[in-house]
């Protein structure tokens, strides 16, 4: 018996390799009915990170401010990208718009977001971008190649494009 996709989670770090993903995404909804759940993770920051920010805020409620509006804004990018990439699509495929029913955007550790994310919507299917960075991740990012190894729901790897090179949505 072949799989069968009912929900796609589409994880975006709004990386040129994360639009040929979307367009990956998009694709599978539209050739099985899927429905398409979004996902940005925010990562959380570093120990260093936070030492650094508390010698920089002046109290408790300026850096809670300032770590909230770090997932606002990326939830105003996630849906920037998304009216601009459906924007400059084809007319009839603008109905595949409503095969989107969530858009996430937390922050955790990415891997673990994903991993938790994916089991709680019940996915069956994983899509994220790939970028090379070094020798160590020619083929694969880091975050791709721990939820590779972590997750028993099959997860398709998407590089970059070469039309993404100069466009991203």
């Amino acid at each position: 018996m072949l799989p069968k996709f009912k929900k796609i989670l589409y994880c975006t770090d709004f990386s040129e390799s994360a639009v040929s993903a979307f367009k990956y995404t998009v694709y599978l909804a539209k050739s099985t009915g899927a429905e398409i759940h979004l996902l940005h993770v925010v990562e959380s920051l570093s120990s260093d990170a936070k030492i650094a920010l508390q010698g920089c805020s002046v109290d408790s409620a300026s850096r809670h401010k300032m770590l909230k509006e770090r997932v606002k804004f990326a939830e105003e990018i996630l849906q920037k990208r998304q009216d601009d990439f459906w924007n400059n699509i084809s007319p009839e495929h603008q109905a595949l718009r409503s095969q989107i029913k969530s858009s996430l955007v937390i922050e955790s550790y990415p891997v673990e977001a994903i991993l938790k994310v994916s089991q709680n919507i019940g996915v069956d299917i994983i899509v994220m971008g790939t970028h090379e960075r070094g020798i160590l991740h020619t083929f694969l990012g880091s975050i791709a190649k721990s939820v590779l190894k972590r997750t028993t729901i099959p997860v398709l790897v998407v590089p970059v494009s070469k039309e993404n090179l100069t466009t991203i949505y």
